[in-house]
């Protein structure tokens, strides 16, 4: 395949739809799919063609792109009668950035390999933000002559673009990235809640140390949303568990003890119990705030 012209979608999301939308402005030719058309109706307006089937979709494109929420939609979206692997072109593009088990990043390897497909696992991170404005980072697994000729597909929704290794390697740099956010969110949470105790003044508290050692992407992004009480999501709360939950998984095939995870994905947890699942990450500070005075 000498060029990718036109791009298929699957999961038009809070971020997926920014996704597409930076695409299209790059010059591809966009399609989507949605199981919900009337959710997808501003980009159809826009110049998207909406398709009313996985397989009208992965026969219009080369390359076909999917970010969904949870592994088993990952699943139903490949390996469903007439879904991808059943319907894709010979020799397609297929790139998964869903959030996803490494595990199952190489079984669609694997499958999509000895069907004629190229097939890698591209998660991303910069959140809602990121892909608005085109900045996501993106952490790629797969091979690398594939990783080399889709860098203007990559180019078009990110600007820190990196091969992490073989299928599934994407998904791993993804987890590191999951456990990192855990440690510095609830690092943040606990430094507000304490001196809001001790009756600091947290937006000065926040002009102060966020250009110190202390300063941190997680701070800069969501500590004035927690004291202001802004919990609307950039990131869902329930995607969050779900990824810190798949990083504990593949922690525990290696017997690696990662307590601050498990701690912070057992806060989580509660306040997903509590109805908070549809809420964004930075809603971790009202389990401090309420259970931690």
């Amino acid at each position: 395949m000498t060029e990718i012209r036109d791009i298929g979608f699957i999961g038009t999301g809070i971020m997926g739809k920014s996704m597409l939308r930076n695409l299209r402005k790059a010059g591809y030719a966009m399609h989507c799919f949605a199981r919900h058309p009337e959710k997808v109706a501003d980009l159809q307006a826009e110049g998207v063609s909406l398709h009313s089937t996985i397989a009208s979709l992965a026969k219009a494109c080369q390359c076909l792109i999917t970010i969904v929420g949870f592994p088993k939609d990952v699943e139903e979206v490949y390996f469903s009668p007439n879904a991808l692997m059943d319907s894709a072109l010979p020799g397609s593009y297929l790139i998964d950035m869903t959030t996803t088990s490494p595990t199952l990043a190489q079984k669609l390897y694997e499958e999509g390999t000895k069907r004629g497909f190229h097939v890698l696992d591209a998660p991303v991170t910069g959140g809602d933000t990121g892909a608005k404005n085109g900045t996501l980072s993106i952490l790629v697994g797969g091979d690398r002559a594939d990783f080399d000729f889709l860098q203007p597909v990559f180019q078009g929704m990110g600007t820190n673009i990196n091969y992490m290794g073989e299928a599934g390697k994407g998904q791993h740099a993804k987890m590191a990235n999951q456990i990192m956010i855990a440690g510095a969110l609830s690092g943040v949470c606990e430094a507000l809640n304490y001196a809001r105790a001790n009756g600091l003044d947290l937006d000065t508290l926040l002009k102060a140390v966020s250009t110190g050692a202390a300063g941190s992407a997680q701070l800069n992004a969501f500590g004035a949303k927690m004291i202001h009480g802004d919990f609307a999501p950039g990131f869902f709360l329930k995607h969050f568990i779900k990824d810190m939950g798949l990083a504990e998984e593949e922690a525990e095939k290696k017997s690696l003890d990662l307590p601050v995870l498990k701690q912070v994905l057992k806060e989580y947890r509660e306040l997903a119990a509590e109805g908070k699942g549809d809420l964004g990450t930075q809603a971790l500070y009202t389990y401090y705030g309420e259970k931690k005075k």
